[in-house]
C-alpha cells in the first residue's frame, strides 16, 4: 500500500509532467501557425501548376513522355512521410499500418517488386528493423524543413523511372485538415495523372497562345511540377504532425490534471485516517493513564 509520502512524490511528479506537457503543446501552436500558413500558401502554386499541365499535355505528349505513359508495373517505389519524433498521438503509428498494408497487400501479394524512402526517422527505424526493401532514408528532415529536400528527392527518384528500375511511385503521408483532423493519402507520383483538374477548371478557355511553343513550356514544367507536388507533400505531413502533437500534449496535459485531482483525494482521505488514527491513540492512552 502506498504511504502519504509516496502519494506525495507521485503528485510532484504528475506535476512535474504536466508542466512539460503543457509546455510542448505551447511549442507545437507556434509551430503550427507557421507550418499552417506554409501549407496555404503552396497548395495554390501546386494545383495551379497541375490545372496549367492538364492545359498543356495532349494524348500524343502522353504517349511519347514516360514521365506520363502507362507501362506494365514490376517493381513500386513507395515514399512513406512520417515524422522524426514521437508524442503525436497516433501520427506516426496510422502511416505505418497503412505503408505496411499496402506494401502487403497492394503489391508483394500480387508478385511485384517494392523499395520504400523513408521520410522521417520514425519510419526509417521502423522498417529497417523489418524484411522490406529500404532504398533510402532521410531522418531528420523535419527539424529544419526547405525546398532542397524535395529537389534532392525528385532528382534522385526520376532516373530511377526513366532507365525503369521503378515503374510506378506511390506517396504515402498525413494531409493536413485542421488541428483536430489529418487525413491519410495514398497518392500516385509517376506516372503523372492528369486531365481531372482541366475537367474541373470552369474558366477552361478554348485556345491559348503559347510563347515559346507548347511542347517547350510543357517539358518545362514537369519537373517543375513533381517537386512542387512533393514540397506541398513534405509541408501537408509537417502540419500535420504539429497538428496531431498540439492535440495529444493537450490530452495529456488535461489527462495529467485529473490525475493530480484523484491523487489528492487519496492522500487527503488517507492523510484524514492518519489524523483520526492519532488522535484515537492519544485519546486512548489519556484515558489509560486517568484510570490508573
Amino acid at each position: 500500500m502506498a504511504t502519504l509520502r509516496d502519494i506525495k512524490l507521485r503528485i510532484k511528479g504528475v506535476k512535474s509532467t504536466q508542466q512539460i506537457t503543457k509546455a510542448m503543446k505551447m511549442v507545437a501552436a507556434a509551430k503550427l501557425r507557421r507550418a499552417t500558413e506554409s501549407i496555404l500558401n503552396a497548395r495554390p502554386y501546386a494545383k495551379k501548376i497541375s490545372v496549367l499541365l492538364s492545359h498543356l499535355v495532349n494524348e500524343d505528349d502522353k504517349q511519347s513522355n514516360p514521365l506520363f505513359a502507362d507501362r506494365e508495373v514490376k517493381n513500386v517505389a513507395v515514399i512513406v512521410v512520417t515524422a522524426d519524433r514521437g508524442l503525436c498521438g497516433a501520427f506516426n503509428t496510422n502511416i505505418l499500418k497503412e505503408a505496411t498494408r499496402y506494401v502487403e497487400e497492394e503489391i508483394k501479394q500480387k508478385g511485384l517488386e517494392h523499395q520504400l524512402y523513408c521520410l522521417g526517422k520514425k519510419g526509417s527505424d521502423y522498417f529497417s528493423r523489418r524484411d522490406y526493401n529500404v532504398a533510402a532514408s532521410y531522418p531528420g528532415i523535419f527539424s529544419q524543413i526547405n525546398y532542397t529536400t524535395a529537389q534532392k528527392l525528385v532528382d534522385e527518384i526520376i532516373p530511377k523511372y526513366l532507365d525503369g528500375s521503378i515503374d510506378k511511385v506511390i506517396i504515402i503521408f498525413n494531409e493536413f485538415k485542421s488541428i483536430i483532423q489529418q487525413k491519410i493519402v495514398v497518392e500516385q507520383f509517376l506516372p503523372i495523372t492528369s486531365g481531372e483538374e482541366k475537367a474541373n477548371d470552369k474558366h477552361e478557355v478554348a485556345n491559348y497562345i503559347y510563347e515559346p511553343d507548347q511542347k517547350a513550356i510543357f517539358n518545362y514544367l514537369i519537373p517543375k511540377h513533381l517537386k512542387g507536388q512533393m514540397w506541398r507533400v513534405l509541408l501537408e505531413s509537417n502540419a500535420s504532425e504539429f497538428a496531431a502533437r498540439m492535440t495529444a500534449m493537450d490530452n495529456a496535459t488535461t489527462n495529467a490534471k485529473e490525475l493530480i485531482r484523484s491523487l489528492s483525494l487519496t492522500y487527503n482521505s488517507k492523510r484524514q485516517a492518519a489524523i483520526t488514527t492519532e488522535i484515537l491513540e492519544i485519546v486512548s492512552g489519556a484515558n489509560a493513564l486517568k484510570e490508573n
